[in-house]
């Protein structure tokens, strides 16, 4: 039985291994090059940043090549990774149960986030390693009775070297991504295609025969049985579209704002972000050295890094969005959502303040790197792990499956939503 998975972050390693070790014949079309990290020394590029002379975000490209950026709205800056190990290689490593909007469909990933927990061992980051600011924010707020909790994290603490550069790559191998499972997929015969962006879906009689690739400019065509679209919020329904089926304008992008502020010698960077996080209804908040901020933000451009403070408000966003034919995506930042940020930049400055940051504390870019919501499972799909619109043969496994933002990490969610669509998978054809 011949699949081809399309995409290889996250849901697509998952399916990939899990498929290839079930006697499936897989073939991983990444779009992306092989990933290689950033080095890790950021200091040449201060003295050009304070300046402006970097440019804008677009230039970043030339920086870090493997980050894909696009705005979709003047204020709104989407972020994925197009490379072998989709955004994971890009990722602060964060392993957290979330199903917000799960239990209303009637999606239980409980035993899928155990398999993988028991197989990746997230665990929270050594606590006497945390930068002395960080640790003073942790104690204000739990003092301010906000129950702050340790991330758990697929990083290993003796690998670590506290660069704090995890979403540029970890050069150290310290952190756990996607590739691990894409080696293992690998290493039982699946086969791996980079540089091979995936056009379209090939249909005959409203089933799957293969699909239409570009690879270095050159189209062809590749045949299979079944064909699993993980190519995340922004790639498969772009593919979805340009085969000719029908796509729901939604997206959501979990939006990240990080309150910048100032303490000499802070060194917020010397550790890995987001230690520790606080949980309400909309969001989490999370200390966080934001790099696109530090970068491109106009507003932060005189601080150097050594003395810059973050604190992330990561936004469970509203549904709304589109993503078209040409790989454009109109998103805005809803009211809804700037009332969320509104309370949540409150309550940051207050655990700043209260930790001897001192004002003006000033808000950093909008961005979002979690982006989903665009092919969502309803609840009468949930049983075959598939829209019921989708054709025979052809399958989701990213988080576009998933109806609601999270306003959390998602690596975790979206490996057990590959889990669960490639044991369905596996389940079927064990029929024919």
């Amino acid at each position: 039985m011949r699949a081809i998975v399309v995409g290889s972050g996250a849901g697509g390693a998952t399916v990939a291994r899990e498929l290839q070790s079930n006697g499936f014949e897989v073939s991983i079309l990444e779009a992306g090059s092989p990933f290689k990290p950033f080095t890790r020394n950021i200091s040449w590029s201060e003295p050009l940043r304070r300046w402006g002379l970097l440019g804008g975000e677009g230039n970043f490209r030339h920086l870090f090549p493997h980050m894909n950026m696009l705005r979709s709205s003047a204020d709104l800056l989407l972020v994925r990774g197009l490379t072998t190990g989709g955004s994971t290689v890009l990722s602060c490593g964060n392993i957290v149960r979330t199903h917000r909007g799960l239990g209303e469909i009637g999606l239980d990933l409980t035993p899928e986030f155990q398999e993988l927990e028991d197989k990746i061992h997230p665990k929270p980051f050594p606590q006497e390693r945390w930068r002395p600011l960080t640790s003073k924010m942790y104690h204000v707020a739990l003092e301010m009775g906000l129950k702050p909790q340790p991330t758990p994290k697929a990083v290993d603490p003796h690998l670590c070297v506290s660069c704090g550069l995890c979403e540029v790559g970890c050069h150290r191998g310290a952190r756990w991504d996607s590739r691990r499972f894409l080696s293992e997929a690998t290493n039982q015969g699946a086969t791996l295609h980079t540089n091979c962006k995936v056009e379209r879906v090939i249909l005959e009689k409203d089933t799957v025969k293969g699909v239409e690739i570009n690879q270095q400019g050159k189209k062809k065509i590749l045949k299979a049985d079944l064909v699993v679209l993980s190519a995340g919020g922004i790639g498969t329904p772009q593919i979805l579209k340009n085969s000719g089926l029908k796509v729901e304008n939604r997206l959501w992008a979990d939006i990240v704002l990080t309150l910048g502020g100032v303490v000499p010698g802070a060194r917020q960077l010397e550790e890995p972000p987001m230690v520790w996080f606080t949980e309400h209804e909309n969001y989490i908040l999370s200390p966080y050295l934001d790099i696109l901020s530090h970068f491109f933000h106009k507003p932060w451009r005189k601080v150097s890094v050594k003395d810059r403070v973050g604190l992330m408000v990561k936004l469970a966003d509203t549904e709304k969005g589109a993503v078209y034919e040409d790989g454009t995506v109109e998103k805005d930042i809803t009211p809804h959502d700037n009332e969320c940020f509104d309370e949540a930049v409150s309550l940051a400055k207050e655990v700043m303040m209260g930790a001897g940051v001192s004002e003006p504390l000033v808000n950093g870019m909008y961005n979002g790197g979690h982006l989903g919501g665009t092919v969502p499972l309803k609840k009468g799909d949930v049983s075959l792990m598939k829209p019921s619109w989708l054709p025979d043969g052809l399958w989701v496994a990213d988080l576009s499956l998933v109806p609601r933002s999270q306003g959390m990490p998602t690596i975790l969610l979206t490996a057990a939503l590959a889990l669960k669509v490639a044991r369905e998978i596996i389940r079927q054809y064990e029929k024919i």
